[in-house]
């Protein structure tokens, strides 16, 4: 309870005795087993299954750079943010909506619990060799392929700069040739240029 005197009459805080609510908590926890065992309604404890690793990609980026609309009558599956249809509730950003489908309460409704299924040697040394043979896989695939498909992007490339540079000289050639002609013409008719800065030797 609270009590009215301090121990000095500037402090006005309540003081509670916490010996005195802890004994009413536990005799209000004694009367409700008491109740459920009176009434037969202890329930059983719900076996939830092992934690799984997730079988789908989570999407992050479908909504990324697009701009919605929303109004009073939307609907909170549409709304802003990243919107869970296990718990129903929007989460509003991407770093929330992973720390929620990654916590206690998203795989409670799941059906899951958080407790991990222990893998014994012989399981360990079976994922080793699948991840060997899928790496080595990998390397035969990109040793043939993925080489070749390089070399061809490559030559592409090369052949793309080539034309670049004859076209530029293509260009400096004809553009050369243009101020030659456009000196010779002024000096037969008595110019010294037609308003460009360069100068005649």
């Amino acid at each position: 309870m609270a009590s009215g005197s301090g121990s000095s009459k500037n402090d006005f805080r309540r003081k509670w005795d916490k010996d005195e609510y802890e004994n009413l908590a536990q005799k209000r926890l004694s009367e409700e087993r008491d109740r459920e065992r009176r009434d037969g309604k202890i329930a059983p404890p719900v076996k939830r299954d092992l934690l799984r690793h997730r079988d789908y990609k989570v999407d992050l980026e479908s909504k990324l750079g697009k701009t919605i609309v929303i109004t009073k009558t939307t609907p909170q599956a549409e709304m802003g943010g990243y919107y869970c249809n296990v718990c129903d509730c929007v989460v509003k950003d991407s770093i929330n909506f992973l720390d929620h489908i990654n916590g206690k309460k998203h795989q409670r409704n799941l059906g899951m619990s958080m407790r991990v299924e222990r893998s014994s040697l012989d399981q360990v040394k079976k994922r080793f060799e699948a991840n060997k043979k899928k790496m080595e896989e990998k390397q035969k695939e990109y040793d043939f392929e993925e080489r070749m498909k390089e070399l061809r992007e490559e030559e592409e490339k090369a052949k793309a700069y080539k034309k670049e540079k004859q076209k530029e000289r293509k260009r400096r050639a004809e553009e050369d040739v243009d101020f030659e002609e456009d000196d010779e013409m002024a000096a037969v008719m008595g110019f010294s240029g037609f308003g460009s800065s360069k100068k005649t030797h």
